[in-house]
């Protein structure tokens, strides 16, 4: 490489500016640090952030997912305290329109209720009469267990009723790719400089100098840190690396679909807007748009197969598809009857970076001075503010000498004064035994 070519010594590179490497970069550079954010898209968030319904919620099968999202969705609340932004930037909206949770078995109303009450997470239980008052036109049948819309049982008579756990401060945030770009603009007035368009072609170890790291551009970089936040292509970055032989939990892309419908008459409430809905009865979620609109995605119901990606990621077909639009939409349908379904598929493609147990690794690796900020599923926009706070702290704590393998780092949430011991995120775990979908 000419020198011409050599970029600025930094002394971290974040690889990926969607919400985690943004997030990452940020507190990186809050602490004084010359960072680095690199990405092949034009800009920040263009990635599987930007695909993201960006719902805020806080069911989660394990208490220490609970804690995390309720942390976190406090610092969306403050977004432009947090990110020092000025007035005169438009930043991404929460919007606490609240969420339902219809009661299905993975997540059973005494698990929720026992992490609410510990946490103090506000929330409301419905009978299936109340959940008919509440949300105009729905059907409170009960279908458990989700199954394949072409067959006869999909329309069989419903064999119950069911009711649902509300919590009043969770909601959505409207813009993901304007989130990621809040952040990245964060980093950027704290010292952190970016380089986009910038595909990673090669990472070589310097030694005990570091890390460095070439571009497609020509520019070839270098740091003692490099942390990989490249969301399904994580494992494309790893294997450059040549990091990865010791993890216990794997990453895999997995293309998923999310579709626009217009809402059903009565689901908004004159003036606002109606409530998300997770709904594993039937296998869909769903999320309102400002506009009237509803986002509605699926929930990796068992009678699905899951559409893994083994190839490039970048030759992933990102053209909405007939066939997961009639499963996740049609699923809306049997909830909400009145619900329109158009005759052609409107919405966004992504790629989740999937890890096995569905929760992500926030870690060091054996090669020294790589982290990782992976895996991140699908569920864990929400926790974005939050994560790259966890990074930094594990990156200062290694950095510094810190075993974090035999003694992780300890983060104590500002909101509930808990401690999160953050080998949950460890690459060498055990798999976690939540509910083995994307609801965490």
């Amino acid at each position: 490489m000419n020198a011409d070519a050599m970029a600025p010594t930094s002394d971290a590179i974040v690889i990926g500016a969607g919400i985690v490497g943004a997030s990452t970069a940020y507190q990186l550079a809050k602490t004084g640090r010359r960072v680095t954010l690199v990405d092949k898209a034009a800009g920040p968030g263009y990635g599987s952030s930007s695909a993201s319904s960006g719902v805020i919620r806080f069911e989660y099968t394990l208490p220490t997912s609970v804690i995390v999202a309720w942390e976190a969705s406090h610092m969306w609340a403050d977004l432009r305290s947090y990110l020092g932004a000025g007035e005169d930037e438009g930043l991404a909206r929460f919007h606490r329109n609240g969420k339902i949770m219809v009661d299905c078995p993975a997540f059973p109303r005494s698990v929720l209720r026992a992490h609410f009450d510990d946490i103090g997470i506000d929330y409301e239980e419905w009978d299936a009469d109340e959940l008919e008052r509440r949300i105009a036109g729905i059907d409170a049948g009960r279908f458990h267990p989700p199954k394949p819309i072409d067959s006869e049982a999909f329309w069989d008579e419903p064999d119950g009723r069911v009711g649902a756990v509300y919590t009043p401060q969770a909601g959505f945030i409207d813009d993901p790719r304007l989130a990621c770009e809040n952040f990245a603009n964060a980093a950027r007035r704290a010292g952190a400089r970016a380089c986009y368009r910038a595909a990673v072609t090669q990472i070589a170890r310097l030694g005990r100098s570091g890390w460095r790291v070439g571009l497609d551009t020509g520019q070839c970089l270098q740091a003692p840190v490099v942390v990989n936040a490249a969301g399904p292509w994580s494992p494309e970055v790893n294997a450059m690396a040549g990091v990865g032989a010791e993890f216990a939990i794997a990453t895999r892309p997995l293309r998923q679909e999310v579709h626009a419908v217009a809402a059903p008459p009565g689901f908004n409430p004159a003036g606002s807007i109606g409530p998300c809905v997770a709904d594993q009865d039937l296998g869909y979620y769903l999320r309102p748009e400002p506009s009237g609109s509803l986002l509605v995605g699926g929930t990796e119901p068992e009678c699905d197969a899951l559409e893994w990606v083994d190839g490039p990621v970048d030759l992933v077909n990102l053209n909405r598809t007939a066939e997961l639009f009639d499963k996740q939409v049609t699923r809306a349908g049997r909830r909400l009857p009145g619900l329109a379904i158009p005759p052609r598929p409107a919405g966004v493609v992504g790629v989740y970076d999937v890890a096995t147990d569905w929760t992500p690794i926030y870690d060091k690796t054996d090669a020294p001075g790589f982290f990782v900020a992976i895996g991140t599923s699908g569920n864990q926009f929400k926790n974005g503010p939050i994560i790259g706070e966890f990074m930094a702290a594990i990156i200062a704590a290694v950095e510094s000498g810190h075993d974090h393998d035999a003694a992780p780092v300890q983060y104590t949430g500002r909101v509930t004064g808990r401690t999160v011991d953050l080998g949950f995120y460890s690459r060498l775990r055990s798999p976690a035994p939540n509910s083995g979908t994307v609801s965490g």
